[in-house]
């Protein structure tokens, strides 16, 4: 059975918003015993130009990205996980603003997680 559902704050940063947000962690043997999280991916600032993204990972390997649409909320249901492990026990997530090529993308503080 997999852990219950909970509920953080927003995740935001200029431009960027995830919210409505919850995660669990998946039992082993289901889903890879991942960091499973939903939530709805706003762009805040539309007139800007630029699209948002979250940025998910465990512990171990690199972020996964997960893209949004320029003006658009988009609900997002992703599950991110340690493909040699029986589960994992911890992970990282974050919602950012990408600002091209020639300006650094702003993003969220890091929140982690563990089991």
């Amino acid at each position: 059975m997999a852990d219950s559902w909970h509920h953080p704050a927003a995740l935001t940063t200029t431009g960027a918003w995830f919210s409505d947000w919850s995660y669990t962690w998946e039992p082993k043997g289901r889903n890879h015993g991942g960091f499973h999280f939903k939530g709805d991916l706003i762009d805040r600032k539309p007139e800007d130009g630029h699209n948002v993204y979250v940025q998910a990972k465990v512990e171990g390997y690199s972020w996964n990205r997960f893209n949004g649409t320029q003006k658009k909320t988009v609900h997002l249901d992703k599950t991110v996980y340690d493909g040699a492990a029986q589960y994992t026990s911890t992970a990282d997530i974050r919602v950012c603003r990408d600002r091209g090529s020639l300006r650094p993308d702003n993003c969220s503080y890091l929140k982690s997680y563990q089991r």
